[in-house]
Formats: structure tokens, C-alpha cells, sequence
């Protein structure tokens, strides 16, 4: 089994401080499926570059207050 991606991840966190938005909402509003949110969170997928963007635009915060490098 692979090692998860060192990229770590505070977007469960995020969608519960903005009214418990579902995973589905923020995959439509940030362009990628309901099961990609999935894998973001629970650090089996790293986000594409545009992707990891819109998500941090979405909450109205920065990238980094997002998602953190652990390389």
C-alpha cells in the first residue's frame, strides 16, 4: 500500500466552521467530485494546484491555511 501524500489537510475542519457544508456542495462549488473531497481529507489524494486554490477561495482564506506540506 502506498505512503498517503505528504500534504496535510484542514478541510473537514473548514466545511464544519461554514455551517457543516456537505462534501458534495464543495466538490460542485470548487469543480471536482463529492469523492475527491473524500480523499483530500482523509489524505489519500493531493489536490491539483487549481483545485487546492478554488477550495481555499471557497472558504475565503489562503492556500496554506488549507492544506500544509509535510516533506
Amino acid at each position: 500500500m502506498p505512503a498517503p501524500p505528504p500534504i496535510g489537510n484542514r478541510v473537514r475542519e473548514l466545511r464544519e466552521a461554514h455551517g457543516n457544508i456537505s462534501q458534495a456542495t464543495l466538490g460542485d462549488a470548487v469543480g471536482v467530485t463529492r469523492h475527491t473531497i473524500i480523499a483530500i481529507e482523509q489524505g489519500k489524494y493531493s489536490p491539483s494546484l487549481e483545485s487546492a486554490f478554488r477550495i481555499a477561495r471557497f472558504f475565503g482564506v489562503g492556500v496554506e491555511d488549507v492544506f500544509s506540506w509535510h516533506g
